[in-house]
């Protein structure tokens, strides 16, 4: 049966900020009316599995030496070649992670899992199509029904500035000095696509080839492992995935935060007073969906496993076979720079008033009216390709979206 694992959050009583960047905005009231994030029952898949085990509908399969993770990423549909791996002690199982026992994490669009060898629980977290991301234990101990507690624990790293201010996801980079040991070290700085590469995966180990400079450990089958690899599903820690997980922590939160703080104004008879923040808003969550300020690869890029392959599978394809989840990897991240986070329940479930705003910025700069200078990065061949794509592969654009003839 689900359960909630409670804590007091600092800061409760605050009211969202007015600021100049959505960073500066340290907590939205998830508790508002419009929100209710505990109370509104969520609509993902990990509490529709909880349930479904709760009734009796359905069983986990137990693994041994993997308690349930095989099972549930199958459940979850999250491929095994997602797999990157961090030794920072950035989880409130701090203490058996290690550059020895490094935490494992998998993911795809919507949900993640959180997996440590020497851990007590799982760590999920599950993108609800309305309610924003849901962060979820899971007891790996073998159980006649295992049960998923919702954690408001996680809330103290994962409701901040660093994730705009409601419940979301985060990356950090940690700088590791000579002669200190990696486990002794917290802290970092959080990254995303715009993050200079020399700056980024400090406290991850990073497998494939990488040409420039940066603060990951490398592994590979060349290089010793430091840690056993027969303790994970897979020696991997694909750099690719890696890179694209960065781009969706920030875009995810986007999407939350641009939805609650419509919601909020709405509710509170606000919207009129409200709308210069929520179209600032706006415009910042458009030009990361383009990569505006995407920090540029100097080199070629190659993962250690097949996510690459399988990451681009999954995507919607035009009639020339043309999809926003292929990858560049040469000078960027995708071949085609609009984020592949426009087909998501997440983003299709935000207010009506939001969805217009964002659609008709998109076809302003990929039909060329708008030529702001932030977006000079997209040539006119990737406006009309990503025009063509979405045409083809996104239900339910604004009519003006079609072709003119």
């Amino acid at each position: 049966m689900f359960s909630r694992v409670l804590i007091v959050v600092a800061g409760a009583s605050l009211l969202v900020l007015a600021a100049d960047r959505l960073e500066d905005t340290s907590y939205v009231p998830f508790e508002h009316k419009a929100i209710q994030y505990f109370e509104t029952p969520a609509n993902e898949a990990v509490k529709r599995l909880d349930d479904a085990i709760d009734e009796g509908k359905t069983k986990l399969d137990f693994a041994p030496g993997f308690s349930y993770l095989p099972d549930l990423l199958k459940r979850l549909d999250i491929n095994v070649d997602s797999q990157v791996l961090v030794f920072a002690q950035d989880s409130f199982q701090a203490s058996v992670i290690s550059p020895q026992f490094p935490r494992a994490i998998y993911f795809n669009d919507e949900y993640s899992v959180g997996y440590e060898p020497h851990g007590e629980v799982f760590e999920l977290s599950a993108l609800d199509p309305k309610q924003g991301v849901m962060f979820y234990s899971l007891n790996m101990s073998r159980a006649a029904k295992p049960s998923f507690g919702r954690r408001e624990v996680c809330l103290q790293c994962h409701q901040g500035g660093q994730t705009l201010g409601v419940p979301g996801l985060v990356i950090s980079s940690q700088y590791i000095p000579k002669g200190v040991e990696a486990e002794h070290v917290r802290g970092g700085f959080v990254t995303d696509d715009r993050t200079p590469i020399e700056d980024r995966w400090g406290g991850w180990f990073v497998g494939g080839s990488v040409t420039q400079k940066n603060r990951g450990v490398p592994i590979g089958p060349n290089i010793q492992l430091p840690f056993d690899a027969a303790r994970y599903l897979s020696p991997t820690s694909d750099v690719v995935a890696l890179l694209t997980l960065e781009h969706q922590t920030r875009m995810t939160d986007l999407i939350v935060r641009v939805g609650w703080d419509t919601r909020i104004a709405i509710a509170d008879g606000k919207l009129d007073e409200a709308r210069p923040q929520l179209d600032a808003a706006i415009d910042d969550m458009v030009a990361y969906m383009l990569f505006a300020d995407e920090a540029p690869l100097s080199g070629p890029v190659k993962g250690d496993s097949t996510f690459t392959k399988t990451f681009a599978e999954r995507g919607p394809r035009d009639k020339q076979g043309r999809s926003l989840r292929d990858f560049d990897l040469e000078k960027r991240l995708f071949k085609y720079p609009l984020s592949y986070m426009v087909y998501t329940k997440a983003f299709d479930s935000m207010p009506a008033w939001d969805l217009e705003r964002v659609y008709r910025r998109l076809y302003d700069v990929l039909s060329g009216r708008n030529n702001d200078t932030k977006f000079a990065k997209l040539s006119a061949d990737d406006r009309r390709n990503i025009l063509e794509i979405l045409r083809a592969t996104k239900p339910g654009l604004p009519d003006y979206w079609e072709p003119q003839h």
